[in-house]
């Protein structure tokens, strides 16, 4: 989908600054940068959809060893619940799926979770692995570390939300601003075609239109930097 969306930007840039479908080839690298911009975008959504499902594990972990379960064994009961709350395909599903299957053949727990954490990528999984690692070897609060670990990541989700919120107007002002030009162009093609003729097809023309998308995508990459926070 990712790679459909990119090529149609692509596309629609060179037939409208260019008038020429040749000019794709040219305009690979804008292509590539575009796709690239996508793709981070929606990786950031999966990972914090990811990290609010390992909230909910870890919660699940946690009401488990309270009820007076063993580390492997609350594990296994987070694996059962969150069958319940997400599809079979989802990230965190597919993640507990692995580690019970693990705990089965009976592969160290901190080698679960090891893996399991560089799987993830996440630096707040990676965290809550070594403290949860180091807690149990010294005999620390399991229950207690669990808790803090899910209070902290949910405070994370929180501010994140709250930042998409407030920015939420932004975002959208900017997909519209970022339509504009090409609106422009497409507008001015269509009521004053004898005028923008002479952009097309003459080495002055196509200077002038490479420079206007130059500045155009400068201007796109800034405003794209302003809108995004990480927390």
């Amino acid at each position: 989908m990712i790679t459909i969306k990119s090529g149609a930007v692509t596309l629609v840039t060179a037939w409208l600054y260019y008038r020429s479908f040749w000019m794709l080839l040219p305009l690979l690298p804008v292509w590539a940068w575009h796709f690239k911009m996508m793709a981070e975008e929606v990786a950031r959504k999966k990972d914090q959809e990811f990290l609010l499902q390992f909230k909910e594990a870890i919660q699940a972990m946690a009401s488990a060893l309270n009820t007076g379960y063993s580390v492997e064994n609350a594990l296994l009961e987070a694996q059962k619940e969150l069958r319940l709350l997400y599809p079979e395909d989802a990230r965190i599903s597919r993640e507990f799926l692995v580690m019970a299957r693990q705990l089965r053949l009976h592969v160290p727990m901190e080698q679960i979770l090891e893996e399991f954490a560089g799987r993830s990528g996440q630096e707040d999984v990676e965290n809550f692995v070594a403290v949860f690692a180091a807690a149990r070897k010294s005999g620390g609060d399991m229950i207690s570390i669990i808790r803090n670990t899910a209070n902290q990541i949910g405070d994370k989700i929180d501010v994140k939300r709250e930042i998409d919120t407030v920015l939420a107007a932004k975002k959208y002002e900017f997909r519209v601003m970022a339509a504009i030009p090409y609106a422009i162009i497409g507008y001015m093609s269509l009521s004053f075609p004898e005028f923008m003729d002479s952009l097309y097809g003459n080495i002055m023309g196509i200077g002038v239109m490479s420079a206007c998308l130059t500045m155009y995508l400068g201007a796109y990459y800034l405003g794209a930097r302003i809108i995004r926070i990480e927390v």
